[in-house]
């Protein structure tokens, strides 16, 4: 398997630094003892209480892409701690990424508690993304109820899929006159596979507006 090894320390002191190089080099005899393939060893000084870290987020976004399968770390505390590593761990699952820890010398085994709140936390996930679908479809038949004809109306269509990135002020202005929210609005677009936000859709529609008394 490919693995990625994770080393942190909370403070720029010396004996921290010294600690970055002990983990890292620990990490790759327990990688060697699992006949693992280390692609890359990232090293940050930050709290464990923090999500905000570069080089961890770095690593998430190599785990969404399939770009390894084992994390490597000195005990779970590295990951994080308190609700950010249960945060992290969540995502990791999620990635089916394996946690292999020096604490454990295999394999990073959940917590009967752990395993409780990661249950919980992934209904949640499940019912609010289901919620969402439900919100989209609605926004999508209260515009069509409406009067709205996206096969006729919808621009920047091509043989190979439209550009999401492009947003459709003809239409936002036109569901609009419709009298729809802009929350209905953002739904109704990301429904037809626009990536907008309520936020976007004001400002671009505030946009127009200023644009077209100028």
């Amino acid at each position: 398997m490919k693995a990625i090894i994770y080393s942190r320390v909370s403070t720029d002191k010396d004996e921290q630094m010294t600690s970055l190089e002990r983990q890292e080099g620990e990490l790759k005899k327990l990688a060697l003892q699992f006949q693992f393939e280390v692609v890359n060893c990232y090293r940050e000084k930050a709290s464990g209480f923090s999500l905000d870290r570069e080089e961890l987020l770095n690593i998430l976004d190599l785990a969404r892409d399939g770009e390894f399968q084992c994390l490597l770390v000195q005990d779970d505390t590295r990951l994080g701690r308190g609700k950010a590593k249960m945060a992290i761990l969540h995502q990791l699952i999620k990635y089916n990424i394996k946690v292999y820890t020096l604490s454990n010398n295999g394999e990073y085994t959940l917590t009967e508690a752990d395993e409780m709140v990661l249950d919980i936390v992934s209904t949640v996930e499940e019912y609010q993304r289901k919620l969402h679908n439900m919100k989209i479809k609605r926004g999508m038949r209260k515009a069509v109820k409406e009067g709205y004809k996206p096969q006729k109306n919808l621009k920047n269509q091509t043989g190979g899929g439209r550009d999401k990135k492009e947003v459709p002020i003809s239409e936002i202005v036109r569901l609009k006159n419709m009298k729809l929210t802009f929350h209905d609005i953002a739904l109704t677009l990301r429904g037809l596979g626009f990536d907008v936000s309520k936020a976007t859709v004001h400002r671009r529609y505030k946009e127009h507006v200023e644009n077209t008394d100028n």
